[in-house]
């Protein structure tokens, strides 16, 4: 608690460097912030015609550039905090070593930043689902619910990668691999119903669908996000309950992680 407490003291810091990120990442662009927009629906371009014209089509999936869009929205905020977080340490060695602050402002404030981002983006999936006649509900006013649960398992994540790349310089470049393997584990371009409830692996019988969401935290956000925006239904109680204290476990284990080793950064980097 205390050092959650120093953590708030040093919010102006924080937001210095979100706002530094955002400028960098636009910096020297013709089309600026529009990028935001623009990413995300060319990427849904990309995986619509892959996935429906040139694998002949799925009719069975109603309105698929809208659950596509619903899917890669959050795995690109995930997945651009997670590869540039991890790094975030290494990578200001010249402050670590200088001056002095929670160490964990670097990383936080790299997944804040993707996460506005990410709330930029949004609209757009609002405005496709309007357009293509997609089913929109209340029920997507949960909506930020999901989304605080999807920032605190990132934070997690993130603040245990970024000290295990202080000691392994190799988890940088294994993590793009991982991620990617990642990805398609994750139900962005297919339905999470459409995995298979019944396999059978080395003669053992068991329901993929389902340990998909036990073992995959982002497949469980994922189908959130899907329910509240594209189902028009809230995501079952048990379900969320799950996927709740397995964001909460990831949080407390990297922040304990990331606060154990902290000390010793000055040394490493």
């Amino acid at each position: 608690m205390k050092r959650l407490r120093e953590l708030w003291h040093y919010r102006e810091l924080i937001h210095n460097l979100v706002v530094r990120d955002l400028k960098v990442r636009y910096r020297s662009s013709v089309l600026g912030i529009a990028w935001s927009w623009l990413n995300p629906l060319l990427m849904m371009v990309v995986y619509t015609v892959v996935f429906t014209i040139l694998r002949g089509g799925d009719e069975s999936i109603p309105h698929y550039p809208v659950l596509l869009l619903c899917g890669l929205l959050p795995w690109n905020f995930f997945n651009d905090s997670v590869l540039q977080a991890t790094g975030s340490i290494v990578g200001n060695a010249h402050l670590i070593k200088k001056v002095y602050f929670p160490r964990e402002v670097l990383p936080i404030s790299i997944v804040l930043s993707n996460l506005v981002n990410f709330l930029i983006a949004l609209p757009i999936f609002f405005i496709l689902a309007l357009v293509s006649g997609a089913p929109l509900t209340w029920w997507a006013l949960l909506l930020p619910f999901t989304i605080l649960l999807q920032v605190a398992f990132t934070v997690g994540l993130a603040l245990f990668l970024s000290t295990l790349n202080v000691f392994y310089r190799d988890t940088q470049h294994i993590l793009s691999v991982v991620m990617l393997a990642w990805f398609f584990l994750t139900p962005v371009f297919y339905p999470i119903k459409a995995v298979p409830q019944d396999c059978n692996v080395l003669g053992i019988p068991f329901d993929a669908q389902l340990w998909l969401r036990r073992l995959n935290p982002m497949a469980s956000l994922v189908a959130s996000y899907r329910d509240l925006l594209c189902r028009g239904a809230p995501t079952g109680l048990d379900f969320l309950s799950r996927t709740a204290v397995t964001v909460l476990i990831v949080f407390i284990v990297g922040y304990l992680v990331f606060l154990r080793y902290s000390p010793r950064f000055g040394e490493e980097v």
